[in-house]
């Protein structure tokens, strides 16, 4: 597996890490707690040295899972967390207040089974709470050596620049994908001028562009896509476009339609680290291909010529979720 440097931080991790947070939350019911702690091992031996939790997932029972899994290899992975939901529960609102940014802090520390957590998230941003006070919260973390590195989830610009004047941000995580490109906009640009990360979760488009998908599949209660927008019926039948699109690549570089989807991401910046998710052993290796696969100069081409003919439609949350969306200017 090739290792990439986080921004300006110097923290090396795998160039595409595994967001643990489907083994439990989000996606259905999941796996057994020990089908998942096997799973996460399986990806340590397969070179990843990179995963994902947070509270929020379950709550707090995906974080005990990661700590159980990695707690034998602690020394050689990095772990990354989130704070900033009212108890740890997303539907109950948003609460980074600094008593509550340290309580995470200490009961993460304890279901991670470690002394610090390497990278400590802002799971999305609190408008009650002004980020400087968010970001001196967590400077002084770092400096009692709890939290190694600061990090922001679907944060606007200006909140990724006051936080940062206050404690470097080592990582900018929001989704991305070619299913989702706002972050070319303004958002790219940015991290890359002020020397921070990016980590795309759902890089896949949550699982959309695995091909896997069409507009029979069916979706349990308990999976957030059945509430999302552009998981519709008659989006996603509108959306098959991309899909084949990528199978057609695919096909001709002899990969998967999930490989060219996360080696594309990949080609995009060398300081951009996926964190593909799964529950099934086959498939975490197929994603891992993903980092092998070269797309040369006139495929990336040809992927954007015909992406942008495409119109993709639904959007990407659900309106209960829309609130989390940071608008702060």
């Amino acid at each position: 597996m090739q290792k990439r440097i986080l921004g300006n931080s110097g923290l090396e991790v795998s160039a595409l890490g595994f967001g643990c947070m489907g083994l439990n939350f989000g996606y259905g019911s999941g796996i057994g707690r020990k089908e998942a702690i096997d799973l996460i091992r399986y990806a340590f031996e397969l070179g990843v040295t990179f995963f994902d939790t947070a509270e929020a997932y379950g709550p707090f029972t995906n974080e005990e899972i990661v700590g159980e899994a990695l707690e034998p290899i602690r020394d050689q992975v990095v772990i990354a967390t989130k704070f900033g939901f009212q108890d740890g529960v997303a539907n109950k609102g948003l609460d980074s207040r600094p008593e509550r940014i340290r309580q995470v802090a200490e009961a993460s520390l304890q279901r991670l089974r470690t002394d610090r957590i390497d990278l400590f998230y802002q799971h999305r941003v609190d408008p009650s709470v002004p980020i400087d006070e968010v970001a001196g919260t967590v400077k002084d973390l770092v400096a009692e050596g709890k939290v190694k590195h600061f990090g922001l989830s679907e944060a606007s610009i200006p909140s990724i620049r006051r936080a940062h004047a206050v404690q470097p941000v080592t990582v900018l995580q929001s989704e991305y994908s070619l299913f989702w490109r706002e972050p070319e906009k303004q958002i790219l640009p940015t991290l890359e001028e002020l020397g921070i990360a990016f980590v795309p979760f759902a890089p896949l488009g949550r699982g959309f562009l695995t091909g896997k998908i069409d507009e029979s599949t069916a979706f349990a209660d308990n999976d957030i896509r059945k509430s999302v927008p552009r998981f519709s019926e008659e989006n996603r039948k509108a959306n098959h476009a991309l899909v084949t699109l990528i199978g057609g690549i695919a096909q001709e570089k002899d990969a998967t339609p999930a490989q060219v989807a996360l080696a594309w991401l990949l080609a995009q910046k060398p300081w951009i680290v996926p964190i593909p998710g799964t529950t099934k052993a086959p498939r975490l290796k197929e994603n891992l291909g993903g980092a092998a696969l070269e797309l040369t100069p006139t495929d990336l081409a040809n992927i954007e010529r015909a992406a942008a003919a495409i119109t993709l439609h639904g959007d990407r949350y659900p309106p209960a979720m829309q609130r989390y969306v940071d608008k702060r200017d």
